[in-house]
């Protein structure tokens, strides 16, 4: 037995250089790609962005200050400022006035105003110098919905400042538009907009008052016949007053002014930046369009990519000779050269992916492009990639973080073609909508008629689905 070295011939697997870059690329949102490309351009001066004024939303080239086809005219004739037009999420509050051909600087000012910052804009409009802090505090305090959940002791001793003073600045705090806000509990939030509609409005209810006031936790618990009883007026008058409280009041006054996607009052709105484009053409058929071609235009710099030509005629000549560079020259040449393809070459292959995937879901989901979100289908990333020849990883890489615009021009992310329950929802929300008003449908009852469309739910998974939008249970939905 001897023990010595042997060669001996193996396949195997590795992953090269590129894949891992190509990979991470892929899985970059349309911001941190940006933010990728201006490093390397930096980085890089062999690679070079074709100057041209872009969108930022759409991608389309623009001319002016203003997009036309975000902001303008659009193929259908429509323009941006129709009734019956839904612009791009975030892009609602710029616009105001469709005579204009440009928008004003000051109305987009205006759009990116947070919650906090017209709160507090107001309130230095009519509040003294010396009580500014406190309304800051007051503002920095309130939660999602625009409820303070201090007391105003508790702010007092916070900041040191007097109970009055203190007292004062909430008061203007409430007096401010969306009504209800700085309310410390949802009581006290309806009240407010009670008396703002009978002062401002003059529109007022006989009962809905006394009931708010002293009854707000048994008109929660339905205890019509209670309430009834203590007003002395008829169970009839006590479900008219719920549905004017229903009809005019907002129970979270912070959502009616345009938030951020955070949710938070300080949070700004901004607007979604598509990566594909789903339109229709003329033929009736749906085109994808990955728009980062249009973002990204990059190329080898004209210079250097001259500069190599040179360098590989030379070295095919008998001499060198008209072309004076050195070693460490040459060397950058073809290093940043090489680079420079190699992260074009990757950022294309990106684009290719996306397009490819995207293609396939819309081939999976005309029937939503179509008809809407009852027809989405149950679609999984593992099927997508079966189609493609793509691993389900891959598909998750290509897709997570990343937004896509729909015929209709709404935005949405890619992750709602891969969530079934959309559609299941819709048809739990049109059950309830249909449903008679003295008799609601149990979650038991959603679940058999579930079954009869082929759906099939658990009764805790349709309780879950209602939940989440916020529909009350049956008993509480029942009316008197």
């Amino acid at each position: 037995m001897e023990i010595g070295p042997q060669l001996l011939p193996r396949l195997q697997l590795k992953v090269t250089p590129k894949q891992i870059a190509a990979n991470y690329i892929l899985q970059l949102s349309s911001m941190e790609l940006q933010e990728l490309i201006n490093e390397e351009l930096q980085e890089n001066p062999a690679l070079e962005q074709t100057e041209s004024a872009v969108c930022p939303l759409c991608g389309n080239q623009i001319t002016g200050a203003v997009c036309l086809t975000c902001f303008g005219p659009t193929a259908s004739g429509a323009t941006a400022y129709d009734a019956d037009f839904e612009p791009l999420e975030g892009s609602s509050l710029m616009l105001r006035d469709q005579d204009e051909d440009e928008l004003d600087p000051i109305v987009r000012a205006e759009a990116e105003t947070t919650l906090a910052e017209y709160l507090l804009w107001n309130l230095r409009a009519s509040l003294p110098r010396q009580l500014y802090a406190i309304a800051e505090n007051l503002v920095g305090n309130l939660d999602e919905s625009g409820y303070l959940r201090m007391s105003v002791d508790e702010i007092a001793r916070s900041i040191g400042a007097d109970r009055r003073d203190v007292e004062r600045a909430l008061s203007a705090l409430q007096s401010v538009e969306p009504v209800g806000i700085g309310a410390r509990d949802t009581r006290e939030c309806l009240l407010l907009q009670l008396d703002h509609l009978a002062e401002e409005e003059g529109l007022t209810h006989p009962h809905a008052r006394a009931i708010v006031a002293d009854h707000f936790k048994e008109l929660g618990e339905r205890k019509f016949g209670e309430i009834a009883s203590a007003l002395r007026i008829s169970r009839e008058d006590v479900q008219d007053a719920l549905d004017f409280i229903k009809d005019n009041l907002n129970p979270y006054p912070a959502h009616g002014f345009a938030m951020g996607p955070e949710g938070a009052v300080g949070a700004r709105e901004t607007a979604l930046r598509p990566d594909v484009i789903i339109r229709k053409n003329e033929q009736d058929d749906y085109e994808v369009e990955v728009i980062e071609s249009r973002r990204y235009t990059l190329r080898v710099n004209p210079l250097y990519r001259e500069l190599v030509g040179k360098m590989q005629a030379l070295r095919s000549a008998a001499n060198g000779e008209g072309l004076q560079l050195g070693d460490k020259e040459r060397q950058h040449i073809r290093e940043y050269v090489t680079r420079a393809k190699f992260f074009i070459d990757n950022i294309n292959q990106r684009r290719r992916t996306i397009k490819r995937i995207t293609e396939t879901i819309v081939e999976c989901q005309r029937e939503f492009l179509d008809s809407g979100i009852q027809h989405l289908r149950p679609l999984t990333r593992a099927e997508v990639g079966e189609r493609i020849g793509m691993h389900e990883s891959t598909v998750s890489r290509a897709t997570a973080g990343k937004f896509v615009m729909l015929p209709n021009r709404e935005v949405v992310a890619f992750s709602m073609f891969f969530t079934a329950s959309l559609g299941v929802k819709d048809v739990i929300k049109n059950l309830i909508d249909g449903e008679e008003q003295r008799r609601p449908l149990s979650d038991r009852e959603i679940v058999e008629r579930l079954r009869d469309e082929g759906i099939i739910l658990a009764r805790r998974t349709v309780a879950k689905y209602r939940d989440e939008m916020k529909i009350l249970p049956a008993r509480l939905r029942r009316r008197a």
